[in-house]
This record gives C-alpha cells, structure tokens and sequence, in this order.
C-alpha cells in the first residue's frame, strides 16, 4: 500500500507563491505516476498536474501551465508543486495522488492511492 500526505498549504495573496510537497510511504514503484488534483466547493474535481515518477515527464492543465511547475525527489519519496502567479481561481483543496499504471491520466478515477489533501486559498 502507499500512503500519501500533503503539506505547505495557506493562505497567499493572488500574484504570489506557494510550494505543496507530498510524502510517500510504503510500497512504490518506479513506473508510478504521481498527479495532483483540486477541489473547490461545489465543483468537481480537476486535474492539475502529473508527472512519472522514473522519467520525470510531465504534463499540466492548461489552466495552470506556465504557473505551475509539478517535481519529485526520488531518493526523499517526495513530490512537489510549485506553484506562481496563484489567481483566486486557484483555491481549492489540494490533493496528490498515486497510479500504478505507467502512462499518465487526467482521470480521477485512474488513481489508486490518494492523501487528506492541503488547503490552498489565494486572496485578491
């Protein structure tokens, strides 16, 4: 089983900055994929950015891409996201999540392992 949990969530003002981090535990695998999802109130959830966990290729919603840049730290079983420029748009909780699969999805449903989830809240 893996276990996710994120952290570095808060409260910015819009133009700012905020980096989420998501540490892994339990059992991994190199072909993983690794994505980040959000959720506002009242809405869906909604793909944000993935990447693979051996190669590093990426792929981000256009809603984020240019602002948002998603990583990993292999040895620390670690993955980040990066995120500039935050719009009020942007608040949402935030959750990473985990696919054993090797290709990447934008599909919620594609992900195995999911954590709690960090609140992100951007001001104007």
């Amino acid at each position: 089983q893996v276990q996710l949990v994120e952290s570095g969530g808060g409260l910015v003002q819009a133009g700012g900055s905020l980096r989420l981090s998501c540490a892994a535990s339990g059992r991994t695998f190199s072909n993983y994929v690794m994505g980040w999802f959000r959720q506002a109130p009242g809405k869906e959830r909604e793909f944000v950015a993935a990447i693979t966990w051996s190669g590093g290729r990426t792929y981000y919603a256009d809603s984020v891409k240019g602002r948002f840049t998603v990583s990993r730290d292999n040895a620390k079983s670690t993955l980040y996201l990066e995120m500039n420029s935050l719009k009020p748009e942007d608040t949402a909780v935030y959750y990473c999540a985990a696919d054993r699969r090797a290709i990447i999805s934008i599909q919620s449903h594609s992900y195995d392992y999911w954590g709690q989830g960090t609140q992100v809240t951007v001001s104007s």
